[in-house]
Formats: structure tokens, C-alpha cells, sequence
């Protein structure tokens, strides 16, 4: 016996939303712990420095990693801000598959890094999760602005 039409039409944005709402709750919490822990530019610096002469971190990671060390300060903010904009974006479902290449090329990033973090697998299952189903923003704003524009323009009657 299959499920009503209905019902797999809806599995699909729902399996979406709740991949994308999970991905942006461990983004938000990636984020904030970063906040709170006062991570900074030394913490870029040692970043930068143990990605320096590490052989299991790839040579294309080499110009980001300079470009880590030459301005730390930067970086120190940037990264938690990302991740935090990030985890904002995709629970909120706006700019839901753009958002969740970001994520995936981010956690890609950290792991050239070596930065390996025990819930960095499961976030990139769940951002390609969103990625592959197209309707993951469905119950998000994406959902809201696209079903906004569907609608007929009312105007006054001639």
C-alpha cells in the first residue's frame, strides 16, 4: 500500500525543513560557544600555525591559511560571525541552498584545516541533505517569498 499523495509530497519539505532547521541549531550552537569562549585572532594564529608543515592538510589550504595568519584580528571575527550567520540563514529557511553550499564548503575548509570536530560529519550529511532536496526552504522564508509571488497581482477592477 503506498502513503497518500499528499503525505509524500509533503515528506520530502519536511525531511528538508527539519535537515536545515538541525544544521542551522548546531551552526548557531558552533557559533556562540565561539563567542563565549572569547575565541579570537589567537586562536586563528594557532590555527594557521599548526596547518603550517602539517601533511595531512591539503597545499590549496596554503594562500587561505597565510591569508589567516597576516590578519588574525579579521578572521577572529569573521569566523564565528559565519557561523552564526550561517545557523541564522538556514533555521529561518531564507536563501536556504545557497546557504547550504556555504556550509558545506565551510566545514570542507575547516577539515583542509585539520580542525576535525566530532559533529562536523553529521553537519555536512544534513547541508547536503539540503542540498539535494530542493524543497528544504519550503517551510521557511524562502517558502513564504515564493509562495508571495505566486499569487495573482489584485488590482482595481476597469
Amino acid at each position: 500500500m503506498t502513503a497518500p499523495r499528499s503525505a509524500r509530497l509533503l515528506s520530502g519539505p519536511l525531511l528538508g525543513a527539519a535537515a536545515r532547521s538541525a544544521v542551522g541549531v548546531l551552526w548557531l550552537i558552533e557559533g556562540t560557544l565561539k563567542y563565549r569562549a572569547g575565541f579570537g585572532a589567537a586562536d586563528i594564529e594557532l590555527v594557521a600555525q599548526s596547518a603550517q608543515g602539517n601533511t595531512r592538510v591539503p597545499d590549496f589550504f596554503e594562500p587561505l591559511g597565510a591569508a589567516m595568519a597576516s590578519a588574525p584580528a579579521f578572521f577572529g571575527v569573521a569566523i564565528p560571525a559565519l557561523e552564526v550567520g550561517l545557523g541564522v540563514l538556514l533555521v529561518a529557511g531564507l536563501l536556504t541552498r545557497t546557504v547550504a553550499f556555504v556550509s558545506v564548503g565551510t566545514l570542507a575548509l575547516y577539515w583542509s584545516a585539520d580542525q576535525l570536530i566530532a559533529q562536523y560529519p553529521v553537519m555536512l550529511v544534513l547541508s547536503a541533505a539540503v542540498l539535494l532536496i530542493v524543497t528544504a526552504g519550503r517551510f521557511g522564508v524562502d517558502g513564504w517569498v515564493r509562495a508571495r509571488w505566486a499569487r495573482p497581482v489584485e488590482g482595481p477592477e476597469a
